[in-house]
């Protein structure tokens, strides 16, 4: 039987000749990824080993970005942890706050992963990576600490689902939608310890922003990790951003699959999750009346420059609605700087929103836009879970920075069609 392209990565980093679905194996780590939260976790376990150096200080990253800018002695006090770690082993990359971004959008920015490689981040959206054909995954701290003093990891070799894309998206349709769409047919453990295998002829359609954001929640539905096969778009984005080598891996013709689903992306329409599990999805037009209060446009899963161009459209000419609370987080100091360029700051200052530095801070409810009882928000980040962003009595509508947009304007979950009309 054939391997799947996640297995044939493994196989490849575990100097295997094969492996299968369910097999142990330790692998060969080409980037360990760590934040200032899970970051002095991994780096007070190593210490207590009395571990002295790192495998490759080029192949470690330290990404300060979700409590910074500091929030409070205790974030400053993590991000001086990392900081001072990184100095006393030359890590290579370590971002401080001038020039860093959030993790999942600025390491594909920085070119530091590519194709056919493995990737381990102590945060569970490190799957992200797998819209540019790499095995990436999100562990535990102690984990990421071991990878960074080894340089391995063991995995049990996941199953895999296809999922065949076809068609194109229709207007006002996105990456987000496709992914809130799939997690809403399968559950959030739908595909449990599976890697999300996307294919067809469909993603000759979608942009790496798109792909990018499948990638990211395909954690949202329990996958070990999302892949999408390399064509010339990922290749073009690889050069633009990096002068890394890559490798290519296909998914051999009888590669088994646990289930092959098939999606045609023209028959999407806008969608949203409801509180409290991505799961809980309705179009938006099956949404009804739902006010909210809050919109954040922005987060490692929607804050790069296609989602800002998104939400500028939408917002260009007008004003966001009496009273509604609108952060827009661009991901990274690079797309922050393209979007002062284009004039993306301008439109949404002029329609009434603040724009912050990268953070990952309301995201998972850790500053600048927490909510308070009874509010709610819709959202461009990944997860709605109860108290996820605030309150435990908050809500979270998750949603594309089209979705959100618009529901910026009018004070209720809308489609931006409804304002285009």
């Amino acid at each position: 039987m054939g391997m799947t392209m996640t297995q044939k990565i493994l196989a490849a980093h575990a100097n295997l000749p094969e492996v299968k679905a369910g097999q142990l194996i330790e692998a060969n780590l080409d980037l360990v990824l760590a934040n200032d939260i899970t970051g002095p976790v991994a780096i007070h376990e190593v210490q207590r080993l009395k571990k002295k150096s790192v495998f490759d200080k080029d192949k470690i990253a330290l990404v300060p970005d979700h409590f910074t800018p500091n929030k409070d002695i205790k974030s400053a006090e993590h991000c001086k942890c990392v900081r001072e770690y990184a100095k006393e082993h030359d890590i290579t990359n370590y971002f401080e706050v001038g020039e860093m971004g959030i993790e999942h959008a600025l390491l594909p920015e920085k070119g530091l992963i590519v194709a056919g490689e493995t990737c381990i981040g102590a945060d569970s959206h490190t799957c992200t990576y797998g819209a540019l054909g790499a095995f990436s995954t999100g562990v535990g701290s102690t984990d990421m600490g071991a990878g960074m003093i080894t340089g391995k990891a063991w995995f049990k070799v996941p199953a895999a689902i296809k999922f065949i894309l076809t068609g194109k998206l229709k207007d006002w349709v996105s990456g987000k939608d496709v992914i809130l769409h799939i997690i809403g047919m399968i559950g959030v453990d739908g595909a449990l310890y599976k890697s999300m295998e996307f294919v067809g002829d469909g993603i000759k359609n979608l942009t790496m922003d798109d792909r990018f954001t499948i990638a990211n929640m395909a954690i949202e539905a329990g996958a070990k990790n999302g892949i999408f096969p390399v064509d010339d778009l990922t290749i073009a984005y690889m050069k633009e951003h990096g002068e890394k080598p890559f490798t290519i891996y296909e998914a051999d013709e009888d590669a088994e699959y646990e289930q092959i689903i098939t999606i045609n992306l023209s028959e999407l329409e806008p969608t949203v999750a409801f509180p409290h599990l991505p799961e809980n999805t309705k179009t938006v037009k099956e949404a009804g009346e739902v006010k909210i209060d809050q919109v954040v446009i922005g987060s490692c899963t929607n804050g790069r420059i296609g989602d800002l161009r998104i939400a500028a459209k939408v917002l260009e000419g007008r004003k966001v609605a009496k009273g509604m609370r609108v952060i827009v987080f661009p991901a990274t100091q690079a797309i922050y700087l393209q979007a002062i360029e284009e004039g993306l700051i301008q439109t949404f200052i002029k329609a009434g929103c603040v724009v912050s530095t990268p953070t990952c801070g309301p995201c998972l409810g850790g500053h600048m836009g927490i909510l308070a009882a009874g509010e709610r928000a819709a959202s461009t980040t990944n997860r709605n879970f109860v108290g996820r962003m605030g309150h435990v009595e908050s809500e979270v509508y998750l949603c594309s920075p089209a979705v959100a947009a618009a529901s910026a304007v009018t004070g209720k979950i809308s489609e931006p069609s409804e304002l285009f009309s």
